[in-house]
């Protein structure tokens, strides 16, 4: 194992909502997360808040692993693809989907793929163990599709590359999924999805669309609810930038961020570049607002009262046979107070 020091503020402020609840290193970007990608190159991480340090964000690639060989990281940095904010996410991850796929299919052999599917570009698919596909369609022309560990599609659901289902994921009935997708571990989704990263044990289980987004872990998108990813005036999208306290131009295409364990209502219009905290239980009429804090309860008039919000996230993880652990708390209960410092 190489061991390799990380400074884990990297970029943290302009990674908000994400950064709130857990470390840069655990963002997942293609199939795996950053800190998945050093731990499969074989490095061992020693994190620390060492500006000296290479920064957390950066993304491991095999021109990063060359640089590193050569022991002059620092004078390549400027060269190096990083996450520096969570649009960011969405934009490279078709990118990270094709570099994670070859690491992970290397020397590997797929799992037989039932002949009720129609395939194109089948040596591009990947079938994990256990994984159940009937019915469906998979076009891996555009990029390569893998599908987890006991992960299911179900029957009519057209997908087409590069999309990864990561392990006990669920694609629910004629969903259609466009390429550049990721879909993480023990979620739920359902309805037009296209470049987009869904976090851990989330769900978008129904019809509505949404494109070009990060959705966090634990987070539930209600029926119906669909997002905007371009202005009409296709003038540059502008979205809340917590670092710099403002909003800031992020270029053409941007739909919705929304941070770990919030949710919104049925029928949810999501303006374009909309901005959603930690815990928020978003609803109400017509376009949301473009930035939501954390804490917020409907369209962000009212601070959502902590233990009402730890009671409904418990009862969303009893769902899935998970529960708050107390550090977990802890951590709401600090970004909590600091919510509240923030004008409604």
């Amino acid at each position: 194992m190489n061991l390799i020091a990380l400074n884990s503020d990297s970029a943290k402020n302009n990674l908000y909502p994400f950064s709130l609840t857990r470390s840069v290193l655990d963002i997942r970007l293609g199939i795996f997360t950053l800190r998945e990608k050093w731990e499969l190159n074989g490095y061992q991480l020693e994190i620390n808040n060492d500006p000296g340090s290479l920064p957390a964000n950066i993304i491991l690639s095999s021109e990063m692993i060359g640089i590193l060989k050569k022991n002059d990281f620092h004078s390549n940095l400027a060269f190096v693809k990083k996450i520096e904010y969570p649009w960011d996410i969405f934009r490279l991850n078709a990118e990270m989907i094709v570099q994670d796929f070859s690491i992970l299919t290397k020397e590997k052999i797929t799992n037989p793929i039932s002949p009720s599917n129609k395939l194109i570009g089948a040596e591009n698919i990947f079938i994990d163990d256990g994984a159940v596909i009937e019915h469906c369609t998979l076009n891996a022309s555009t990029g390569p599709i893998y599908i987890g560990k006991n992960a299911e599609v179900m029957e009519g659901s057209l997908i087409r590359g590069p999309v990864a289902l990561c392990e006990n994921s669920v694609v629910k009935m004629g969903s259609k999924i466009y390429g550049e997708q990721t879909i993480g571990k023990n979620s739920i989704v359902g309805g037009e999805i296209k470049n987009s990263v869904i976090g851990d044990f989330s769900n978008k289980s129904h019809d509505g669309y949404l494109g070009d987004s990060v959705i966090g872990e634990w987070c539930n998108i209600g029926a119906g609810t669909s997002n905007s990813n371009i202005k009409n005036t296709a003038n540059d999208v502008m979205i809340w930038n917590n670092s710099a306290n403002k909003f800031i131009p992020v270029g053409l295409k941007c739909g919705l961020v929304m941070g770990d364990y919030s949710r919104c209502a049925i029928n949810t219009s999501f303006n374009t570049g909309t901005m959603v905290g930690v815990s928020c239980n978003v609803f109400g009429s017509g376009l949301t607002p473009k930035y939501i804090p954390d804490f917020r309860w409907g369209f962000g008039e009212s601070i959502y009262e902590f233990d009402n919000a730890i009671k409904a996230i418990n009862n969303w993880k009893k769902l899935k046979h998970q529960s708050l652990s107390l550090t977990e708390i802890q951590n709401l209960k600090h970004i909590f107070e600091q919510s509240k410092q923030i004008n409604k």
